[in-house]
Formats: C-alpha cells, structure tokens, sequence
C-alpha cells in the first residue's frame, strides 16, 4: 500500500509541475517568450509555443500514466537542458543562487529517471504505451 501511494503521489507531484509550467507559459506567452530570448535563443515565441504544448504532453502522461517511461526519459533530458540553458554556469557569476537552481535541475531528472525504469504503478494507470526499461 505504502509503494502504490509513493508512486501516485510522485506521478501527481511530476504531473502537478508540468502543469503550473504549462499555465504560466499559456498566461504570459510574451513574457515566457522574452525569457527565452533573453538566454538567446531564436524564434522565442515559436519556442514558447513548442514548449507549452511539450508541457501539456508530458503532464497528461503523468497523470494517466500512459506513455509513461517515454514521457519520463524525455522530461529528464528536457529538464537538464532547461537547467544548462537557463540556470547554467555562464549564470552563476551574476547570481549565486542560479548555482542552486542548476543543481536542483539535477535533482527532478534523477528521479524521473528513476520513475522511467519503474514506470507508473499498478494503480489509476492507462496502459498505452506502457514499457519498462530494461
């Protein structure tokens, strides 16, 4: 019992993240769109786009549990390349704390990692393209 409420809990928080993630971006898609710029990339409004609808995405397979394991190994790699291009060290000169933001970058993609070799439990799950790693 204390396994299957981890693991809703976790899916439910991952979910929750990508969630206040996507609403900001849909709320202010100018200012996700200067932020993105800022750090220089091109097309930033495209990018914000992009990004919100990825979001979207990455939330409902959270929170369904469908497309799981995939879903996770590519929010890790999303949320290290956020850590690198928007918290990296080129920012931790101007601002000490970017250094903590960075880390903390680290921190969320070990344990999506660690929910795509787990996968999404046995409970409350849509099992469509569901795979475990191996």
């Amino acid at each position: 019992m204390a396994v299957t409420i981890s693991i809703l809990v976790a899916r439910l928080i991952f979910g929750a993240v990508f969630v206040m993630a996507f609403v900001f971006k849909f709320a202010d898609m100018p200012a996700t769109a200067n932020f993105i710029a800022a750090a220089g990339f091109p097309m930033p409004m495209v990018l914000a786009w992009l990004a919100a609808f990825f979001e979207v995405a990455l939330a409902a397979a959270f929170l369904t549990g469908a497309f799981f394991s995939y879903a996770s190994y590519l929010a890790a790699a999303y949320v290290i390349f956020l850590g690198f291009a928007f918290h990296g060290p080129s920012h931790w000169a101007g601002n000490q704390a970017e250094f903590g933001f960075f880390v903390d970058h680290f921190t969320f993609m070990a344990g999506l990692l660690f929910a795509a070799a787990y996968g999404p439990g046995d409970k409350l799950v849509w099992r469509i393209g569901q795979t475990r790693a191996g």
